[in-house]
């Protein structure tokens, strides 16, 4: 199983947080844009990705939560955070977000219904990559799971994607590998293990 250590810190420094490269592609083209993302866990307050890919002209047609952004150049975090279901977070370059949960890919619940809002999507743009920051807040979380606690050598389950259902050139890539024969992200079974620690090993 592929593993990525979830960095426990106050302030985020993502020039010193470990990068998942999204370098696993199942299905699409040749069109593979370098990318990866970054997890870190704030004490408190929650979880936060910065998911990176060069492309210097993201197709971006949505505008609004639950869009279907899977079909622009699109950025996603998926991750079980405690048993039960699993809370997918899809972004475009425009920052709009589609985010449900559920135990896989039917009987989803879009997740302001059961939180009330989403989670906090900021998007950069520069000439040659655009990132997009995605903080989940424990808030959210202790409403979709009930009570959580994360301390060291915590465990949750996730995957980083990147896609373009209905780009120029479709695309599919994941961090952790996923063995089906067509395209399906939400596929929990393929999930990394995803570790909380204080500090990183040398």
């Amino acid at each position: 199983m592929k593993e990525y250590e979830i960095l426990i810190t106050d302030k985020p420094d993502f020039r010193k947080i470990k990068k998942a490269y999204v370098d696993n592609y199942a299905w699409g083209g040749e069109y593979r844009p370098k990318t990866y993302a970054q997890l870190a866990f704030m004490p408190g307050k929650g979880f936060i990705a910065r998911l990176t890919t060069y492309e210097t002209n993201p197709k971006a047609v949505y505008f609004d939560n639950m869009d279907p952004v899977y079909t622009d150049s699109c950025l996603e975090f998926f991750a079980r955070y405690k048993n039960g279901g699993y809370v997918n977070c899809e972004v475009n370059a425009n920052g709009a977000i589609l985010s449900a949960y559920g135990e896989g890919r039917g009987n989803r619940t879009r997740l302001d219904k059961i939180a009330g809002s989403f989670p906090q999507v900021r998007i950069r743009r520069y000439k040659n990559r655009w990132t997009a920051e995605i903080f989940v807040s424990l808030d959210i979380i202790r409403s979709v799971y009930g009570s959580c606690a994360y301390r060291e050598n915590s465990v949750i389950y996730g995957n980083f994607y990147k896609c373009g259902d209905e780009c120029e050139i479709v695309h599919y890539g994941s961090f952790a590998p996923v063995k089906t024969e067509k395209p399906d992200f939400h596929t929990p079974e393929f999930f990394a293990k995803m570790t909380l620690k204080n500090s990183y090993e040398n």
